[in-house]
């Protein structure tokens, strides 16, 4: 019986595994207010998603459309410069379809960013927070159908998502960087539209401090197929209901581009020392 979802990520992955500069160690995840991080390495290679047969393709603003190769610290990435959501429609096969072709290109490590609302109170606009744990139960799994047996288990153990060493090396970097690192638990729901009041209120009864529309699928994906994983969430607004300000995208990209400095200095001293692990 013939998988679509496995024919699909094979025929990407055979159209672009002629084109790849370099086996990459690590698969780099650029969230908002990074969008422009790749654009400051120095580029070894490029591969536009318009080019890869079946890929879907980012529709969010400031999300850019591909593949960037570099050395980073001297280890050896492939980015993704503009991530699919959820909520463009995408069914979630097509939204995680980029972390596993990663995976096939040889990525061990997936680093994940993103930008969050702030569920916990003792957050502020600007924080970052290294994810420990998720809540992904409010989106569809993206290993619901017919199981991938060439990537992973049926019943995939989601016991230890977020690598603990990898956790390690990040917060080293934040303590020697001396840039302020919260730790808490990452909710991802659908989007588009913000959290309602009550929403943010049930995801902190949750457990959760940070609540966003990506990553935690993304996340889900890599474990089941083997990835060590990591993420930190750049803490753009505190969430709906937490303060009298309406939400909106503007905010969320000025806190981004405020923080990103930091941000880009935290995630380049943290894969600098992943390469040797």
């Amino acid at each position: 019986m013939t998988n679509p979802v496995y024919e699909k990520l094979m025929n990407c992955y055979a159209s672009v595994k002629d084109r790849l500069p370099f086996r990459p160690k690590a698969a780099l995840i650029l969230g908002s207010g990074l969008g422009d991080y790749a654009d400051q390495a120095e580029v070894e290679g490029v591969i536009d998603y318009h080019d890869i047969e079946g890929f879907p393709v980012s529709t969010v603003a400031g999300h850019k459309g591909r593949f960037v190769f570099a050395h980073i610290n001297g280890v050896p990435v492939v980015m993704m410069q503009g991530r699919v959501h959820y909520y463009e429609g995408y069914p979630m096969t097509d939204v995680v379809l980029p972390v596993r072709l990663m995976k096939l290109m040889g990525a061990e490590i997936l680093f994940l960013t993103n930008a969050a609302g702030g569920v916990n109170h003792d957050y502020a606009a600007g924080d970052f927070m290294l994810i420990r744990d998720q809540i992904a139960c409010f989106v569809p799994s993206p290993l619901i159908g017919q199981n991938l047996d060439g990537l992973g288990p049926r019943f995939a153990d989601m016991s230890q998502i977020y690598d603990n060493t990898l956790c390690d090396v990040i917060r080293t970097a934040a303590r020697e960087l001396d840039i302020r690192l919260q730790e808490g638990v990452y909710v991802q729901l659908t989007g588009p539209a913000y959290e309602t009041p009550q929403e943010v209120k049930m995801c902190r009864i949750l457990g959760g401090d940070a609540v966003g529309m990506s990553t935690a699928c993304e996340a889900v994906a890599a474990n089941h197929m083997g990835m060590r994983v990591c993420g930190i969430s750049c803490i753009t607004n505190l969430a709906c209901g937490m303060t009298k300000t309406p939400l909106s995208h503007e905010e969320v990209q000025e806190t981004s581009d405020r923080v990103a400095p930091l941000f880009k200095k935290l995630v380049s001293e943290s894969i600098g020392r992943m390469g040797i692990l």
